[in-house]
């Protein structure tokens, strides 16, 4: 019998979200499929709110298989400031451990954390209502170039090609 290495999981997009569920960045990896992710990005946040509310909070940031659908698994992480981080894993024939899973989520924590930290970033959105506003709005723009280039990072570290 051959013995070999797990392969690592196949990162078909991430997604992360405000606090006020606005997205902040969809990076999908898998061509022609940009809006199937946007709708497990949408979907997740159902099971990630079901999931922190009510009377048992999460103690960790790690929220595990949120759900699966078709060809796709998506897991969900929230952060601290209540920054939600979703990854679609292709589903295959291979076991995904939860390490490996934790491992992609903190490196996306840190990528974020990193291009938030920027000092020449400005973060204040523009809202029409107080109640909506979100610092986090305007992540998707062109100023957001660095977060972009490190989730690309990520993607290309678990073995894949960017397209």
């Amino acid at each position: 019998p051959s013995l070999s290495m797990p392969q690592p999981p196949r990162l078909n997009a991430v997604a992360l979200i405000s606090p006020q569920n606005h997205p902040i960045l969809i990076r999908t990896f898998q061509k022609g499929d940009e809006l199937k992710y946007h709708y497990v990005a949408h979907t997740s946040l159902d099971v990630i709110e079901e999931r922190t509310s009510g009377k048992t909070k999460p103690t960790e940031c790690y929220l595990g298989l949120l759900y699966v659908m078709d060809d796709v698994a998506a897991y969900g992480y929230i952060t601290p400031l209540k920054v939600k981080m979703v990854i679609a894993l292709a589903l295959t024939d291979s076991v995904v451990r939860d390490a490996d899973v934790v491992m992609i989520f903190k490196a996306l924590h840190m990528a974020f954390y990193q291009a938030v930290s920027n000092p020449f970033l400005k973060l204040d959105g523009v809202s029409d209502s107080v109640a909506d506003y979100s610092p986090y709005q305007v992540v998707g723009s062109a100023k957001w170039k660095r977060l972009r280039r490190m989730v690309d990072e990520i993607h290309r570290a678990l073995g894949a090609s960017t397209p």
